[in-house]
């Protein structure tokens, strides 16, 4: 089996980030099924969401016959095109989503003026908040742990607050901070833009990391 950038195996960091993830968003940990794992989207909704590492066309639209029902969804690590002609016309595809692993250190950085950094650690969850001067929560990011593994979520700067650095902030902050932890190797799953930002980190791509949704009525 082939190995990613930071010699783990695809499988491996599907499942490590499917946990952490949990951990980052306070919410059950993932059931392991054949080729990936199952989540719960919201409850008290019953629509469930499948993160598939390991699975052919085949298995691939079979999964998508058997979630068809409103709001439930399919994730892959792979192809869009591959997910997209394996489910119903009828889904809405997300086809933005980049696996993306890291190894951690401890980098130096800088708090820009006028801001403050927070750095919160409860259990297996870290978060970090910068703030402005005038009490506004200019910007956010949660990172959950999964063993060696630290899975970054939610990075989100505030509109009146970007172009600004934050991101890169909390990004450097938080791998600090995980690295402090015991942590060695990052994950996240980014957007177009976001990748960009990440590479520049020193982050590297592993695959694309699409998803599909059944449509509501």
């Amino acid at each position: 089996m082939s190995t990613t950038p930071t010699g783990h195996t695809l499988p491996d960091l599907v499942m490590a980030w499917g946990r952490g993830r949990a951990h980052s968003r306070v919410t059950a940990r993932p059931e392991p099924i054949d080729g990936g794992f199952r989540v719960a989207v919201g409850p008290p909704s019953t629509e469930v969401r499948e993160v598939l590492h390991t699975y052919t066309p085949e298995s691939l639209a079979a999964t998508a016959a058997r979630l068809d029902a409103p709001g439930n969804q399919v994730m892959i690590a792979g192809p869009s095109a591959l997910l997209a002609s394996a489910v119903p016309s009828t889904w809405t595809m997300d086809d933005r989503g980049h696996l993306m692993t890291a190894v951690f250190a401890q980098d130096a950085y800088t708090v820009p003026e006028d801001y403050r950094l927070m750095l919160e650690t409860e259990g297996p969850l870290t978060v970090a908040r910068v703030f402005h001067r005038n009490g506004d929560l200019a910007a956010s990011a949660r990172l959950g742990r999964d063993g060696g593994f630290g899975v970054f979520d939610k990075v989100v700067t505030a509109p009146a607050h970007q172009r600004r650095g934050l991101g890169s902030l909390m990004m450097r902050a938080l791998s600090g901070s995980a690295y402090a932890q015991g942590m060695r190797f990052g994950l996240l799953v980014g957007s177009d833009d976001g990748r960009a930002l990440y590479e520049r980190l020193g982050w590297s791509f592993v695959c694309d990391f699409p998803g599909a949704r059944s449509k509501h009525l």
